[in-house]
């Protein structure tokens, strides 16, 4: 059975017994999949149309707690229902879980049956249909890295995340004696996941003990963030059938590389003509493709939320990591935010670095989109190319070091508020604050280890 299903092809796999379950999901602020286990039965009869969830999906934190002081909704309003559409062009076969389909879900308001507009899905294609009445159309490839540990999530819990085991004991950065260790779980999220209607071009060692990469096949944007997603709940659960454990957190301990999120991006025509190349141009590089590239670093800080939004994911940002600490452009360099890839050729295309796995792809391909096509509406001229060892770039754009920054840069941002609007800014502003409040009166154990005695 083929990864991607059409309905009847679900009809016809539930009258056999093939399948019994569908995941009817959405994306919540965090980029996780929220939502119900359908029997097949019901799924076809009625639930394919439409079914409900609670609207504080959209207004937690990553513990789910209810966070007051949200517009859209509240205690006081009730934490009434939002409509769970299904978008049956996103059915597929989930092979790591016996018997079960998924669909990816639009978020509606009961009562205007509008998406609604925060929704993060409904963020990304308010940017892809700006796009497209512009005559366009985005590509987007996003690269995850994780770590792979020995111990299942509940042994992980139990030790407090503390004294975890990596899956190697060494930098396994394309290694492929230290991979082969690991086939066990790797190979199960490759075919897994092209199992999936999810193309899988390959696995990788990183840069760190333990530590993987997962690259799938480009898409058009809106398919990539939910590939994206489902990338993210399949590693963890495949992993976790075989009593491992998967993070993606930004930077999950002092000692180790951190996790990004690369996200590589070009545009086209609708008739699927290139509109970054222009083989007279720098590193065959068209206007357009430069106009789009000086949107991005125009407002690379404005944007970064979107791409680091918690207070770990700006421990990454480290010289000598790999991570950038730069918002400049540069060709095939990796100590850039912005690198040039494909240059000169029909795939060139634009590497953003800034991201961390952590992130939300909806929001970070809608941010991204916003602000390059800010540049080529305003012509913006690109700046000179950045050449070097970004780390030591003196006077160079940096990338914001603290969520705290990146909040004020946000809040700031006259471009975003006009994409988006100024209610979905401000409601990611507010979840932004609540992160630094709840970070700001923790006390972590670095804190307890160095001043227990001697403070």
């Amino acid at each position: 059975m083929a990864g991607k299903l059409t309905f009847e092809e679900l009809k016809t796999a539930g009258e056999s017994g093939k399948l019994d379950t569908v995941l009817a999901v959405m994306v919540d602020m965090q980029g996780r999949l929220m939502g119900k286990r359908m029997h097949i039965d019901f799924f076809i009869d009625s639930a394919w149309e439409e079914t409900h969830c609670c609207n504080y999906l959209l207004a937690t934190d990553m513990e789910m707690e209810t966070i007051e002081g949200y517009s859209a909704t509240s205690w006081q309003a009730g934490y009434g229902d939002y409509i769970m559409k299904p978008d049956l062009n996103t059915l597929r076969l989930i092979p790591w879980l016996e018997g079960t389909a998924l669909v990816m879900c639009d978020v509606l308001d009961p009562h205007t049956h509008a998406e609604v507009p925060h929704s993060p899905r409904a963020i990304l294609k308010k940017q892809v249909a700006r796009l497209e009445a512009m005559g366009m159309k985005a590509f987007m490839a996003s690269e995850l890295e994780f770590f792979l540990f020995k111990e299942s999530y509940e042994e992980a819990q139990e030790k407090g995340h503390h004294g975890l085991t990596p899956a190697s004991a060494y930098n396994e950065d394309y290694h492929i004696f230290q991979t082969t260790k690991e086939e066990g779980v790797m190979r199960a999220i490759r075919n897994g996941l092209n199992g999936a209607d999810i193309p899988v071009e390959n696995s990788k060692g990183e840069a760190c003990a333990g530590q993987e990469e997962i690259n799938v096949r480009y898409a058009d944007a809106l398919t990539m963030g939910d590939r994206h997603a489902i990338i993210k709940n399949g590693c963890k659960e495949i992993a976790w059938a075989q009593n491992r454990c998967i993070s993606f957190m930004a930077k999950w301990h002092y000692d180790a590389a951190g996790n990004s999120s690369h996200i590589h991006q070009s545009l086209w025509s609708l008739d699927d003509e290139p509109l970054f190349l222009d083989t007279n141009g720098p590193h065959g590089m068209s206007d357009l493709m430069r106009h789009y590239l000086a949107g991005l670093l125009l407002h690379a800080s404005e944007i970064t939320y979107f791409l680091a939004p918690y207070i770990n994911s700006y421990k990454r940002f480290r010289e000598g990591t790999f991570a950038p600490t730069k918002a400049i452009w540069s060709k095939d360099n990796r100590t850039a935010g912005y690198r040039i890839c494909g240059a000169d050729t029909k795939a060139v295309r634009i590497e953003c670095r800034v991201g961390g796995a952590d992130l939300n792809p909806y929001l970070a391909m809608a941010a991204l989109l916003a602000a390059g096509m800010d540049g080529i509406e305003k012509k913006l001229a690109l700046e000179d190319e950045f050449v070097g060892d970004a780390y030591g770039g003196d006077g160079a754009r940096e990338i914001p070091n603290t969520l705290r920054d990146a909040i004020a840069a946000m809040d700031s941002s006259k471009m975003l508020r006009a994409a988006m609007g100024d209610d979905v800014i401000e409601h990611y502003l507010h979840c932004a604050r609540q992160e630094q409040f709840e970070a700001d009166r923790r006390v972590t154990d670095w804190e307890v280890q160095r001043g227990f005695e001697r403070a």
